[in-house]
């Protein structure tokens, strides 16, 4: 059994805090009712405040060129009313819309960029909280993306240090005694979306911990690079309009 609960008490994040130091502050002051922190905690923060502190704020009154400058690869793009959805890789590797460029909760004519390397800021603010804490911790960095073939959105690891975020089981065998091939749980996307069940995204609490599964907390664990599809293996690297017209022109020209 395990538990997930939102950490209250985070102040607006400046750029130059030590989150580390913030969220610590934070837990020590509602001890009484979450009795600090846990051996084997894993601790879910939202990428907005890792960002905010690491100064990852630009002056963008066009979101436009700051999604363009953060793109490594178009995926998809389609028009709507208004503007126009893109479906980008972004500099971490990571594929969704906008290539993580966030204009909300930020003052106009801004938007914040992903952490630049979030298994570094996980790693970082995980080591300052064990210091404090005595305790063996994991600490997941999430951010927000959809899903191919689902409507809504979730969160996802993108971050993270001393905490398994990928389950490989290939190899061993089912109840039945069947050799797994492919079976590998993304647990780090997992924690990322139960954490998000009680951070509300509305509720300005952008810092959750989950309790009660201490066996994923490794200090030898990859960080979330370890979730990312290399482009040449994923059998949708391409939105179908781009995947006919890049076929349709290969055609043309044999």
């Amino acid at each position: 059994m395990f538990s997930v609960f939102a950490i209250e008490g985070i102040p607006e994040i400046e750029p130059g805090m030590d989150l580390g130091l913030v969220i610590g502050d934070a837990v020590a002051s509602v001890a009484e009712r979450v009795e600090g922190l846990h051996h084997g905690d894993i601790l879910v923060i939202s990428s907005k405040i890792v960002s905010k502190a690491e100064g990852r704020i630009v002056q963008a009154d066009d979101r436009e060129q700051a999604i363009t400058d953060e793109t490594v690869r178009v995926v998809a793009s389609r028009e709507f009313p208004g503007g126009v959805t893109r479906i980008v890789e972004n500099h971490l590797g990571i594929v969704g819309a906008a290539a993580g460029v966030d204009a909300s909760n930020t003052p106009t004519g801004t938007v914040l960029l992903l952490p630049l390397d979030p298994d570094a800021s996980a790693a970082q603010i995980r080591a300052t909280l064990q210091d404090r804490f005595e305790v063996a911790l994991g600490v997941v960095i999430s951010d927000t993306l959809g899903r191919p073939w689902r409507e809504g959105q979730t969160d996802v690891a993108i971050g993270g240090s001393g905490v398994t975020l990928l389950d490989d089981l290939r190899g061993t065998t089912d109840t039945q005694g069947r050799v797994l091939d492919v079976t590998a749980p993304a647990v780090g996307d997992e924690l990322a979306s139960a954490a998000d069940l009680v951070k509300r995204k509305s509720a300005g609490l952008p810092v959750a911990i989950v309790r009660g599964l201490g066996h994923l907390v490794s200090d030898s664990a990859p960080g979330a690079r370890v979730l990312i599809r290399p482009s040449d293996t994923d059998m949708f690297r391409l939105g179908t309009r781009e995947a006919y017209d890049e076929g349709f022109e290969a055609g043309q020209r044999a």
